[in-house]
């Protein structure tokens, strides 16, 4: 789903349109509302009744304007799908499309059902791969501030001992080189601070350029371990969002489509513009996804079995029940590999700065003697 930021929130104005704040929660709100939805209209209540009650039960200010405009578009003559095009920020093309065919099939029930469960598996990934990085980030926030207190003032305390006691006498170059650091901190943080900004903004604006994302994307994807996790996650959410599509009546094409946008990977965006530029032209999918060096085999023999079968959005299905399970068990396992990586590094770092600072402290004890 496409991020829910403040700028997408606040532009979706427009003629006949009211001005929608930042919706808090979107892709919960987004889920609970499309579930609801689904569980009304089974039930056998009309669309728009449905829309206006799930609008009262609405607290969140900025989504009730949003349902009650959908509630004015269906009053109005127009379908749900042309009411949900005009906030792209709330329910994004994947959302849309597939609402557009569940109304040209008569099954929206059923379609709601598929885009509710597809939007819970897909927050529940990536809550996974956030959790995962709940510990490494702890470790690092708590390395950085204990590093820094003992850079910027346990060192110089230190410093000045060292100076007031051993009286010009050389120092042992481990603690040559701490004080030497510690002092460049102190005076020249400016200078680490503008760095680091630097290579924020540089990443950031790489990020949004053609060829410094596909650049990104590409290093990412040849970085050991972590590239087959990032590629693993690629391949899941184009299984899932592209099973969902088809199985839901979207059109071959706009499925390709709408999936090689959610895939979250450059390079594994072109690929599928290949793909889909094949398929365009009369070929099947799994021929030219295999061709693409991006997709592993698995992957293009296990679309090519549901295509001869005729069970394609299953296969895609368990395509992306596999490689989510996959995704679980690298992260699992990745974390597992950091815990004791962090620790150590930790360990490393602080356990040079002590032996720096007290190798001079044995010498002014055997001066004292």
């Amino acid at each position: 789903m496409a991020n829910g930021s403040s700028e997408g929130a606040k532009g979706e104005g427009g003629p006949g349109r009211p001005p929608v704040r930042r919706i808090r929660n979107r892709a919960e709100k987004v889920t609970l509302f499309t579930r609801q939805l689904s569980t009304l209209l089974g039930a056998g209540v009309p669309l728009t009744r449905a829309l206006e009650t799930l609008r009262k039960q609405e607290r969140q200010k900025a989504f009730r304007q949003v349902i009650d405009d959908l509630v004015n578009q269906v009053r109005g003559g127009n379908k749900l799908s042309e009411g949900l095009a005009r906030y792209p920020h709330v329910f994004d093309g994947l959302y849309v499309n597939m609402v557009r065919a569940g109304e040209s099939g008569s099954i929206m029930e059923e379609v709601l059902q598929r885009v509710a469960t597809f939007l819970e598996k897909a927050r529940a990934l990536k809550k996974k791969v956030r959790a995962a990085l709940v510990y490494p980030t702890v470790v690092i926030a708590v390395a950085a501030v204990i590093v820094g207190f003992l850079v910027s003032y346990v060192i110089p305390q230190f410093e000045t001992i060292f100076s007031s006691m051993l009286r010009g006498q050389s120092l042992p170059a481990l603690t040559e080189g701490v004080l030497a650091v510690s002092d460049f901190v102190r005076d020249r943080w400016w200078v680490l601070g503008g760095a680091v900004i630097l290579v924020v903004l540089g990443w950031n604006f790489a990020r949004r350029t053609a060829a410094g994302g596909r650049l990104i994307d590409r290093v990412s994807l040849a970085m050991p371990i972590v590239g087959e996790l990032i590629r693993k996650i690629s391949i899941a959410r184009f299984a899932r969002t592209f099973g969902t599509l088809i199985a839901s009546g979207v059109p071959l094409l706009e499925a390709l489509r709408i999936a090689r946008d959610v895939s979250g990977n450059r390079v594994v965006e072109a690929a599928l513009t290949r793909v889909h530029d094949r398929v365009r032209d009369g070929d099947a999918v799994a021929r030219p996804l295999e061709q693409t060096n991006v997709f592993p085999v698995m992957v293009s023999s296990m679309i090519e079995v549901g295509e001869e079968t005729g069970q394609l959005p299953a296969m895609l299905d368990r395509i992306a029940d596999d490689y989510e399970e996959d995704v679980d068990t690298a992260v699992a396992g990745l974390t597992s590999a950091l815990e004791p990586v962090l620790i150590v590094l930790l360990a490393v770092v602080v356990g040079t700065i002590v032996i720096a600072l007290f190798l001079p402290i044995i010498a002014i004890i055997q001066n004292l003697q």
